[in-house]
């Protein structure tokens, strides 16, 4: 599966279907072509942007969102198609009959397994961090539901000791937090597709429940894999001189951690097709009514894979 996360970022482009491509004009000037197949995102940056009915209603089949974004690269809606599956209704009644003892239980283990991610990522930049040690211990403590919020706990340990003990995660400021931003949307966005692929509907969460939050258990889910966007950020804000506006070489890197391999059951696989494989054994436990979740294994003896 080719994965092409596709940004418009200037004002004035127009955006169409010419037979099997996304085809982007400015001022009447072809500026490329992309095939349709091939986009995995569309994210539109730019204030000033027009799409065609016929490439929307393109995109819609390959279940490919449209995501806009506001200020500081926060993304702001998600546009998804409305029936992608052929048991949708089925998978609907599952997720709404889906117990609230399991419903806990699965929360438990993407809390377990992001939390376990965290831990790999601070042993990738420093192999005896302490903080490693009490993550671990959070992660044991783990109940189901997790009642007494181990993820929160967890995430101020690992926030300090992966950028500093001045460092605050506010969506607002800052270009850390841009980053973080943008690398969120990403994850986002695909976690979107993969459920919207599954037949599943993004709105009923399995911990997330805003009724204004149209794609909570998108957010359940993304969860796992928000270590593996953290860890690039950590990464490029060491190599780089950042400045206050994230530059099209730093979101590409951002966009490239969908290829990123990941260890899967079966194998070797991306984070892009892990997720569709989480997606679809979520779908697998509501109806066995047993959790069967399989998660992939991001980072292992200090490196990617």
């Amino acid at each position: 599966m080719v994965t092409q996360v596709v940004e418009i970022t200037e004002d004035g482009h127009y955006l169409s279907k010419y037979r099997g491509f996304m085809l982007v004009k400015k001022s009447e000037t072809e500026a490329g072509r992309i095939p349709l197949d091939d986009i995995t995102i569309l994210i539109l940056s730019a204030h000033q942007i027009t799409l065609s009915k016929g490439l929307m209603v393109e995109l819609a089949e390959r279940k490919t969102p449209i995501m806009t974004c506001g200020k500081n690269y926060h993304p702001l809606s998600f546009t998804l198609p409305y029936d992608s599956h052929f048991d949708q209704a089925g998978i609907l009644w599952a997720q709404i009959d889906c117990s609230q003892p399991l419903a806990k239980r699965i929360w438990k283990s993407i809390v377990f397994e992001k939390i376990m991610n965290q831990q790999r990522v601070l042993e990738y930049f420093e192999k005896d961090s302490p903080v490693v040690g009490d993550l671990k211990i959070l992660a044991k403590r783990l109940k189901s539901g997790d009642p007494e919020n181990m993820e929160a706990q967890a995430a101020r340990l690992y926030w300090r000791a992966l950028f500093g003990n001045d460092f605050r995660r506010d969506r607002r400021t800052g270009i850390e937090n841009a980053l973080l931003n943008y690398g969120y949307s990403i994850l986002r966005a695909a976690m979107a597709r993969a459920i919207c692929g599954a037949g599943l509907t993004a709105a009923l969460g399995i911990h997330h429940h805003n009724r204004k939050n149209p794609f909570a258990l998108v957010d359940d889910f993304m969860e796992i894999y928000r270590p593996l966007m953290d860890m690039e950020i950590r990464k490029i804000i060491e190599s780089t001189e950042l400045k206050e506006e994230l530059t099209p070489e730093i979101k590409r890197k951002l966009t490239k951690v969908l290829d990123n391999d990941v260890h899967l059951i079966k194998g070797v696989s991306t984070v892009m097709n892990s997720m569709h494989r989480l997606a679809q054994t979520f779908v697998s436990s509501l109806h066995a009514k047993e959790n069967h979740l399989e998660f992939p294994t991001l980072i292992q003896a200090g490196k990617l894979f």
